[in-house]
């Protein structure tokens, strides 16, 4: 499950192994095997993980479905918009 939660926010990052490797300072042959499932991050690398892509840990570990977005550096009215953006979203893909 972790695997395939780091493929897929690396993917949807449009990062290839290499790259997602010198953001977090290991190699592509160590993101491969943890997309593999051949090996575990560390604890500390999971939260460097979950910081990189701003989502939770329960997340990358498939404990939870929500996906989170960082608007912390972003004025509440900047915040609101991507709250009805995102909105906007989920319902025309629940109508169409």
């Amino acid at each position: 499950m972790l695997g395939e939660q780091i493929k897929k926010l690396r993917l949807a990052h449009s990062l290839n192994q290499v790259e997602l490797g010198k953001a977090l300072s290991v190699t592509k042959q160590t993101i491969s095997n943890w997309e593999n499932g051949n090996i575990q991050p560390s604890v500390d690398m999971l939260v460097k993980l979950a910081d990189f892509f701003h989502t939770t840990t329960d997340y990358l570990l498939g404990r939870d479905e929500i996906k989170t977005i960082d608007v912390s550096t972003l004025t509440e009215e900047q915040a609101a918009h991507i709250k009805w953006i995102i909105r906007d979203i989920s319902q025309s893909n629940h109508n169409g």
